[in-house]
Parts: structure tokens; sequence; C-alpha cells
């Protein structure tokens, strides 16, 4: 990639961060239109999960593929083509007559979507090639993110009342039509020197047991068991797939050793348990603030914005923190703070009152706020520089597989403990146990946080290191050394 000036990497950030914007704000703001659409297709719970899930399954079955892809054929080319189609099924879903289609449309989106964020940090690491201008660009990339969280409960409120669930679709057509144009005309093409080999065979084994897994969890409480263990017996093989074939490639979708090293395995479960928590808390809040307390979209927006704003205002401080001690201080705070808000929930009925309520929401927000920084940072420790691409990768798609798992697990709880009750007078009781499994997602957090962030993990990381690290590197390091 040639050298850009420092007017045309601002711009080319830029053009990356609208791409963020709108897959992250594309969560967040049909959390609270779930109720209206159920209002609309007369949908149950699962059919609520899958509006949210279908998009959340595709997006981290893909992920990986995608970057990888970019890194073969050019980031710009497959950047495009993300725009293109997160854009077009934007439009499908704002257009779709029924519930099934509209999960198809989200699916379409979700193919896009993987084209977007992976690819654009690519992009930004391949342009910002100054490690302190880097670190700068990418804390703006992480202030987007919750920029989406603050605003997206209230943007998404707003248009829901005020025009209808479908114009929340609307919102991403001119911005992914003005990236796209953007993108054509400012951002470089540039390819990876040496490129991964694809691995369809682990993609496949990849699908199979993600989107078994979570048909099984979403489709238990409606179908019953028997019906969904084929599904589970599906997920169980795919997963032994994995684990027998991947340590046999060279170049694997996902390479086993990274879990030798315990802060990758940590990153790995904590971004698995803080996005589990994550779904289930705003598939929990959207439904009671509306179906429970009888709010409309917009006041239920605002209700959020407890939760969102401490989000947004400790994500960069969590940064800085990462940055100058370490992701253990931000790790403890993000887990004890979810913890706490999940027992305030689970054992105290928090949502019944609004001072409880409240502080449930902002002991929420302040924890997740605090997580997001040290996850990647906590990956990538002490990995080679030629690995670090992938473990970022691998915590991406942990991230959107734990908020897969937490609608799905959540969701299904609710589902059954409401059974043919109405929402109004059986909710509190039926989400009482999702919300001890918030609690144990924040004690988790809490736990490996601390016990993957020592001495001990550091050193088990140089040693992943070292195995990772390949003939040709240690050539050439010990020739450099004997030189």
């Amino acid at each position: 990639m040639p050298e850009l000036s420092h007017s045309r990497r601002l711009l080319v950030l830029a053009i990356c961060c609208m791409s963020l914007l709108i897959v992250s704000l594309d969560n967040t703001v049909l959390n609270v239109a779930l109720p209206s659409l159920q209002r609309e297709f007369h949908a149950g719970t699962s059919g609520l999960q899958w509006t949210i899930d279908a998009y959340l399954l595709v997006l981290a079955s893909l992920l990986m593929l995608s970057g990888s892809t970019a890194d073969r054929i050019g980031r710009k080319r497959v950047f495009m083509a993300g725009l293109v189609i997160f854009s077009a099924g934007s439009l499908l879903c704002s257009l779709a007559p029924n519930l099934q289609l509209l999960i198809v449309f989200r699916m379409v989106q979700a193919v896009g979507g993987s084209m977007l964020n992976p690819v654009a940090m690519s992009i930004i690491t391949n342009t910002f090639t100054d490690s302190r201008e880097r670190a700068r660009a990418i804390g703006v990339w992480g202030a987007v993110v919750g920029i989406s969280m603050a605003a997206g409960p209230l943007v998404g409120g707003l248009l829901v009342e005020s025009v209808g669930w479908r114009s929340i679709f609307w919102l991403n057509i001119p911005i992914g039509v003005a990236a796209l144009l953007l993108t054509l005309r400012f951002i470089p093409e540039s390819r990876a020197p040496k490129p991964r080999r694809a691995d369809p065979v682990g993609q496949l084994l990849v699908i199979a047991l993600f989107g078994s897994l979570t048909y099984a969890i979403i489709q238990a409480p409606d179908s019953g068991l028997g019906a969904v263990a084929p599904f589970g017996a599906i997920a169980f093989v795919a997963l032994l797939g994995l684990l027998w074939y991947e340590p046999r490639r060279d170049e694997p979708l996902i390479d086993l050793r990274f879990f030798h090293s315990a802060p990758f395995s940590g990153a790995t479960v904590i971004a698995i348990s803080a996005f589990s928590a994550l779904g289930g808390f705003l598939f929990l809040s959207t439904l009671y603030l509306q179906n429970v307390r009888g709010l409309d979209a917009l006041h239920a927006g605002l209700w959020m914005l407890p939760m969102a704003a401490p989000t947004f205002l400790c994500a960069p401080v969590s940064g800085r923190l990462v940055g100058s001690r370490g992701p253990r201080v931000p790790l403890l705070v993000a887990g004890a703070a979810i913890t706490v808000s999940g027992v305030l929930f689970g054992a105290f009925e928090a949502e019944t009152s609004n001072a409880t309520l409240l502080l449930g929401y902002v002991l929420f927000g302040i924890g997740f706020g605090f997580v997001n920084a040290p996850i990647t940072n906590t990956a990538v420790s002490g990995m080679p520089r030629a690995q670090a691409g992938v473990a970022a990768a691998v915590a991406s798609t942990s991230r959107q597989l734990g908020q897969t798992l937490g609608v799905a697990v959540v969701g299904a709880i609710l589902a059954s403990g409401i059974g043919s009750s109405s929402y109004k007078h059986a909710f509190v009781s039926a989400a009482r146990p999702g919300w001890w499994i918030i609690a144990a997602c924040g004690l988790a957090v809490l736990v490996l946080g601390a016990v993957t962030s020592g001495r001990w993990a550091h050193r088990t990381a140089e040693r992943t290191a070292e195995r990772l690290e390949s003939p040709e590197v240690r050539q050439t390091v010990g020739a450099s050394g004997r030189s």
C-alpha cells in the first residue's frame, strides 16, 4: 500500500468507521423494535430470537473466512462487496412481508457485515504504520462501538415510534452508499504479502457447529428435547471434526495451538461470556420495558440510556488502563460490575423498582464499557506479530458467538418460563434464571480476568509464541544472532 498523507489516512479511518457504525447499530437498533415485530408478525419468543441470532450466527461463522479472502484477493475489493451486500440486505429487510423472509434477509445482511469489520481493521492496520498513530486509530474505532451502543436504543426508539420498525433498516442504505463511493475514490487496494490458504472443510465445520448448536437451544422450548437432539448431535460431531482436522493442516482456519496460551484462551472465554451477558441483557430489557411496563419504543430507548452512556464513557478509560497497567484491572472492574448487575435482577427483582432498575442498568453499562478493550489486547498478548491478526479475528468471532448464545439461551429460558401465560404476569419470575446466567457470565469474566493476566499466564503466552513461530523465522533470527 502506498504511503498516504495524514489527511488521507484520517479519511480512510472515517470511511472504515462508517462501516463499523452501520454493522454495530444494526443490532442495538433492532432490539428496540422487537415488540413491534412481535405484534405485526404475531411472532413468538423464538421468532424474535432468530431475528437477532440469524444475523449474529452468519457473522460469527464468516468473519475469519472474509478476512483471509480479503488478504488474498484484495481488501478494498472485499470491503466494497460487503458494503453492497449489506446495503442490499438492509433494503430487503425493510420490505420483508413476513418474519421468515425478514430472518433470511438478515442473513444476507450478515454476509455483507462479515466482509466489513475484519477487513476494515486490516485496512486501518495497513494504513497507519506508525505504532502511536495506529493505537489512536484503533481507539477511535473502539469509540464508534460505544457510540452505537449509546445511540442505538434512542435512534431505534425514535424511528420505530415515528416512522415504524422498517425505517431502522433504511438508516443503513445512505450510509452504506456514501461509504461505497468514498471507498472507491479514496481507499487504495492492498493484499497480504503471504495470504493464508482457504480451509473450506474447517469453514463448513464451524458453520455446522454454530448453526446446529444455536438451533437446538432456540427451538428446544417449542419443539422439545427429542426434536432438537439430532442438531445437538451434529454440533458435537462438528466439534470433534474440528479438533481432529484442524491440527493436521499447515494453515488451519483455527490454529488450536493458540489455546495453549492462557491469555488467548481466557480472552476467548471472556469474550463469549461478556457478549452472552450483553445479548441476554438487551433481549430481556427490551421485552420487559415494552411488554411488561407498556412503554413505547422511544421511552424504552430512553430507559436504556443509563446502560448505554456508561458503556460509551468507560470504553476509552478502559483503553487507557490497558495501555498503562495491562488488562487485569479493567477485566476485574468489568466482571464485578456485570456480576452485581445480574445479582440485582436475579435475587432482588431490580426491574420492579425504578431506582434498582436504574442502578442495574448503570452497573451493566460500566461493566460492558470496561470489558471490550482488554479482550483483543489479551488475545494477542505475546503472540508473534504474524499471528496477531488471526488471534484478533478469533476474538471477534468469540464476541459474535457469545451474543448469539446469550440471546439463544436466555430467550429459551424466558420462553419456557412464560409458557402460555402473558408477559405481563409471568415475566419477572420467568426471567429470573436468565438474570442469574448473566451474573454467572460476569463472574466468569472476573475469575478469568484475574487468572489469565498474571505471570503464569504470560509465561504460557511466551511458550506458545515460540511454538507458533515458523522455522523460517527462527532460522532468520538465529542467522542474525550469529552474524
